[in-house]
């Protein structure tokens, strides 16, 4: 982490500071996560690594997306940290390699995105029905 919370041994990292801003932070910090996830690609790690840190993405947009819990979460759940972590061990090609990625891994890097974005549209499908059941009761 980047920064360390005074009076506590905890240090928290860009994601979890940017994530306190409204509608933007949640962007800027998936937009990093995608960008991960894009490098497992070009480095080929094996699928199933992808799908752990397309988890790993998927949890902390669920629960991150809970006021106030979800910025406390972001704090413990460091999903662009345990990625990278992964991509390190798990990268099975040299940095040259990595330049040319195959079809067939940007094809399953495209169906892992939709089915993000498919979370994405989801939950807010979700929060505007909300919305809508408790405006309604008060009319």
């Amino acid at each position: 982490g980047l920064f360390r919370i005074p009076g506590t041994g905890w240090r928290v990292g860009l994601d979890a500071v940017v994530g306190l801003i409204p509608g933007v932070g949640d962007i800027a910090t998936t937009a990093v996560s995608f960008y991960i996830l894009a490098a497992g690609v070009r480095y080929r790690v094996p699928k199933v690594t992808l799908l752990r840190m397309a988890a790993n993405i998927g949890v902390d947009y669920l629960l991150g997306a809970i006021p106030v819990v979800g910025d406390l979460f972001d704090v413990a759940w460091k999903s662009n940290q345990m990625n990278v972590e992964l991509l390190r061990e798990r990268a099975s090609v040299s940095p040259e390699e990595a330049a040319h990625g195959r079809a067939s891994d940007w094809l399953f890097l495209g169906v892992i995105m939709l089915g993000l974005l498919a979370l994405l549209a989801g939950s807010i499908a979700v929060s505007l029905w909300l919305l809508v059941q408790f405006f309604g009761l008060f009319r």
